[in-house]
């Protein structure tokens, strides 16, 4: 199957299952935005591996693949045994995207009652379904989102009759690379865009991999969308200028009062949000929801990654060749904390694909229940 080459965000594809070639096929994330490679993910380690080096990365796309390689583990080994140790590899490598745990759990459910020679089978097509799902509920976030966008222009434009652009600012990457289609924080973005809202985005750059200033910008860039990559030291400065109309951001984890797990960062253009009156929206699917947390700081568990990623930055040299290179003295030691948490109290309302939710225990039981009640009547 030939790579897809989506010009807009409701066309691309992240990753999708080869049939003919039994393999999962997903973009190389690391290589962006200098070069676009195709992966072939054959088995468990290749998957585990994908996920562990950020060459398949964002919530929702982590649980993807994570079911992707339990189907895959299972055609090689459809032990109990073999489920359970593909199940520990794969939560193993990543700690804090609750969508990994949320759909494995839904593949293992799928083949609880299924006979050993149709257990990857069947794996394999709650693999597809949870992809087919996620990729809905991105499209059913954006149509919630985009209307925050279009009440906010429309205040807009009341108060500044020549007012030429609204202007969201958003941290990391939650697009279509990140989801498997549409994403979370850009979909109300690439939704507003395509009804002719005149959107500008400003793009945190996202230290220290820059998935801001890499990933955000390359694909807003393709699908033809005005964006600005700034510093992120930078966008306190924008929010206090009065430059930013809402802020977007994804989840990696969600708690049951509302604390937001995202990456590193996103704490602090919440507070600077929140200074400033500027609303601050995370874009949550209901898969990335942690019900069993409350408090996001004292439970969430945080990623600690490689130091190398802030004692080095990567990028293009003057021959037009890849490569890394130190920013730090020698001796000098880096901490790389992948994620942190903004507090339910900074949060202006949680978008989901049910609709848009108060960042609050009671608001977010009601939409629990209404989850509970369709998985009652399904079961």
């Amino acid at each position: 199957m030939t790579a897809p080459t989506p010009q807009k965000g409701k066309d691309a594809r992240s990753l999708w299952y080869d049939h003919e070639a039994g393999v999962v096929s997903t973009i190389d994330q690391t290589l962006l935005p200098h070069e676009f490679r195709i992966l072939s993910l054959s088995g468990l380690h290749d998957v585990c591996e994908a996920i562990r080096s950020m060459r398949v990365r964002g919530a929702p796309l982590i649980g993807i693949t994570a079911a992707f390689g339990l189907a895959l583990a299972l055609r090689e080994d459809s032990s109990r045994e073999g489920e359970d140790y593909a199940t520990a590899a794969l939560l193993a490598t990543r700690p804090t995207a609750v969508n990994l745990a949320w759909a494995l759990s839904r593949v293992r459910g799928a083949i609880a009652q299924v006979g050993a020679d149709e257990r990857a089978e069947r794996a394999l097509a709650e693999a597809q379904a949870i992809l087919a799902r996620e990729i809905d509920v991105c499209s059913r976030i954006g149509d919630h989102g985009v209307g925050l966008i279009l009440d906010k222009w429309n205040y807009k434009t009341e108060r500044s009759p020549g007012a030429q652009r609204l202007y969201v600012l958003t941290h990391c990457n939650a697009g279509w690379l990140a989801t498997g289609g549409w994403g979370t924080a850009l979909a109300p973005v690439y939704k507003a865009h395509a009804a002719g809202i005149p959107v500008h985005v400003w793009v945190d750059e996202t230290r220290p991999r820059s998935q801001g200033a890499t990933l955000t910008a390359w694909e807003l860039g393709r699908a033809g969308v005005p964006h600005t990559v700034i510093a992120d030291t930078a966008a306190g400065h924008v929010l206090q200028r009065g430059q930013v109309d809402l802020c977007f951001v994804g989840s990696d984890r969600t708690t049951a009062r509302g604390d937001v797990c995202n990456k590193i960062g996103t704490y602090m253009v919440a507070l600077a949000a929140h200074d400033n009156g500027v609303p601050f929206y995370p874009c949550v699917p209901t898969s990335s929801i942690d019900w069993s947390m409350s408090d996001g700081v004292a439970e969430i568990p945080i990623e600690q990654r490689d130091p190398g990623e802030v004692t080095d930055v990567r990028g293009l040299a003057p021959d037009g060749k890849a490569g890394a290179v130190r920013i730090l003295p020698s001796g000098s030691h880096a901490a790389n904390f992948a994620f942190d948490v903004t507090p339910a109290r900074l949060v202006s309302g949680i978008v989901t694909e049910r609709g848009i939710f108060s960042a609050d225990t009671a608001s977010l039981s009601v939409l629990r229940a209404q989850l509970e009640r369709e998985e009652s009547h399904a079961g």
